[in-house]
C-alpha cells in the first residue's frame, strides 16, 4: 500500500493540517512509512497572487520541516513528470519517508464558473490564453517524432470520448444511488441489495450493574501490592471507589467503564496521544 495525497498549491501552504501531518509522518504510532504528496501548483491558488498568500517562495516549503525531498517539475512536460514520479516512488519505497512532487502548471479557466481570472491576473491570463494545451503539445511532439501517427492519436481521443459519452448516457438510466460504492470500507450487511442502509436499530449494548461495579473497583485499585503511588493519584482512586460504591459516575469513570466493558469481551482497545499517556483522560 502506498499513500498518495493530492494537494492544491494554496492549500498546501495554507492549511494547518498539512504541516500537522508532516510532523506525524515519522512518529512510531502514526507513520504511513512515507506519503507521496502531489501538489497541483497553478501558481495562483484560488485567486490570490502568491506574494499576498504566503511568506515563502514555494508553496511546498512547508515540507522542509521534515527534510522531505521536493521535486519541482514542469507539468507541460509529461515525460519529466513521469520520471519525477518514478523517482518519488522509489525514494518512498527505499527510505520510507515523505516526498513531494510539485507540478508547476497553470489553470486555463477561473477558480469556478463565476470567476473571471482576467480581473485578478490579467497579465498571466494573457500568457495562458497563448499556451498550447499540454495534450496537443505532447501529441504534436510524438507525431513529429514518428512515435505515433495522427490517426492513432485521433483514434485514442475518440475512444476516450466514447467511454465518457457512454458512461454519461448510462447515468441517466440509474434510478438508485449506490452509496456503498463510495465507502472506502463497505460494512458487510449494512446495506440492502438496492444500496440503501438497512434499518438503523441498534442491538442492546447495556451490561449488568455487577459488571459495572467490578470494573469500577478494578479501576480504583492498584494492581501491585505494597506499591507506593503518588498521593495525588491515590486521592483520585479513593474518589473513584467512593463513586462506585454510591452508584455515581463522572466522565472519567464512565469512559473507564466503557473501555473496561469492551476489554472484558476480549476486544483490544488502543489509546494514543500525550493526554492519554500522562493520564489527563
Amino acid at each position: 500500500v502506498m499513500s498518495i495525497l493530492l494537494h492544491g498549491d494554496a492549500a498546501f501552504a495554507g492549511q494547518g493540517v498539512v504541516y500537522e501531518t508532516f510532523h506525524l509522518s515519522d512518529l512510531p504510532s502514526y507513520t504511513t512509512n512515507g506519503t507521496i504528496h502531489v501538489v497541483v501548483n497553478n501558481q495562483i491558488g484560488f485567486t490570490t497572487d502568491p506574494r499576498m498568500a504566503r511568506s515563502s517562495p514555494y508553496p511546498t516549503d512547508v515540507a522542509r520541516v521534515v527534510n522531505a525531498p521536493i521535486f519541482h517539475v514542469n507539468a507541460d512536460d509529461p515525460e519529466a513528470v513521469m520520471y519525477v514520479c518514478n523517482v518519488a516512488a522509489e525514494w518512498r519505497n527505499t527510505f520510507n519517508k515523505d516526498v513531494v512532487v510539485d507540478l508547476v502548471c497553470y489553470r486555463r479557466r477561473g477558480h469556478n464558473e463565476m470567476d473571471e481570472p482576467m480581473f485578478t491576473q490579467p497579465l498571466m491570463y494573457k500568457q495562458i490564453h497563448k499556451q498550447v494545451p499540454v495534450l496537443k503539445k505532447y501529441a504534436d511532439k510524438l507525431i513529429a517524432d514518428g512515435t505515433v501517427t495522427l490517426q492513432e492519436f485521433e483514434e485514442e481521443i475518440a475512444k476516450y470520448d466514447r467511454i465518457c459519452e457512454e458512461a454519461y448516457t448510462r447515468s441517466k438510466d440509474n434510478k438508485i444511488l449506490h452509496i456503498k460504492h463510495w465507502l472506502d470500507s463497505p460494512w458487510p450487511g449494512f446495506f440492502n441489495v438496492d444500496g440503501e442502509p438497512k434499518s438503523m436499530s441498534c442491538p442492546p449494548t447495556g451490561i449488568s450493574e455487577d459488571l459495572l461495579t467490578h470494573i469500577g473497583n478494578v479501576a480504583s485499585s492498584v494492581p501491585v501490592e505494597d506499591f507506593k503511588i503518588h498521593s495525588g493519584l491515590s486521592r483520585i482512586l479513593r474518589a473513584r471507589l467512593e463513586m462506585t460504591k454510591n452508584r455515581v459516575v463522572d466522565w472519567a469513570l464512565a469512559e473507564y467503564m466503557a473501555f473496561g466493558s469492551v476489554l472484558k469481551e476480549g476486544i483490544h482497545v488502543r489509546l494514543s496521544g500525550q493526554d492519554v499517556e500522562r493520564g489527563t483522560f
